[in-house]
């Protein structure tokens, strides 16, 4: 069972952990991941001060979000374009990898999204190749309001230069824009002094909140 209190103290040790690695812990949006989680852990997160909760999957996110007062969902894992006509109830897709989802979005409104890009260059991953990224953010701007760029660290092995790299890519994509990115969504339960380090303005958390999924 999860509790307020529970959340709030395991809240507390991630903004720890967020100022030990250098960073504002009121300037890094910490979005809690509910993959997995019931309804009640939900509400104690949003009781708790988590009112940014990020789902995998569009379907769960729909279960949950009328019985979960308070909270502005963003979705977090791949989306499917013939689920696209659900993107407007999510106040950030953090998850657009392609020109052709953009197009899908851009049919039902001026959804907000992140560009989501594989710098870790896995093959199981989403995103767009680091490669192709602002001439992606450039081709799908305007589409969707574009707010930034995301993505995953490595499956192992040191995942500062991955985020380092996001970095460079969001500013060389506002050089192309001529506007700011102002999102930097890179960082999770395992990774997130390494993303702070490296300039994160949002961090995805699921674990070190409510410890194992169920």
């Amino acid at each position: 069972m999860h509790s307020s209190p529970q959340i709030a103290a395991n809240l507390s040790a991630v903004r720890r952990r967020i100022e030990r690695a250098g960073g504002d812990p009121d300037a890094i949006t910490i979005v809690a991941v509910t993959k997995g989680q019931p309804v009640e852990a939900c509400l104690a997160a949003v009781a708790a001060g988590l009112t940014v909760l990020g789902e995998n999957r569009v379907q769960e996110a729909l279960a949950k979000m009328d019985e979960v007062p308070g909270a502005r969902w963003h979705l977090v894992g791949h989306l499917q374009g013939n689920k696209a006509r659900h993107a407007p109830r999510f106040a950030l897709v953090q998850s657009l990898d392609s020109t052709r989802l953009a197009e899908a979005l851009a049919a039902r409104g001026r959804v907000a999204a992140l560009l989501e890009v594989n710098v870790s260059r896995e093959a199981r991953k989403s995103g767009v190749a680091p490669e192709t990224a602002v001439a992606a953010a450039s081709a799908v701007d305007g589409l969707v309001d574009l707010r930034g760029l995301m993505a995953m660290g490595p499956a192992s092995g040191d995942p500062r230069p991955a985020f380092a790299e996001l970095r460079r890519l969001r500013e060389q994509a506002e050089q192309r824009l001529g506007r700011p990115l102002p999102v930097l969504s890179m960082g999770m339960s395992g990774d997130l002094e390494a993303a702070v380090a490296e300039g994160t303005t949002m961090v995805r958390v699921g674990q070190a909140l409510f410890g194992p999924r169920p």
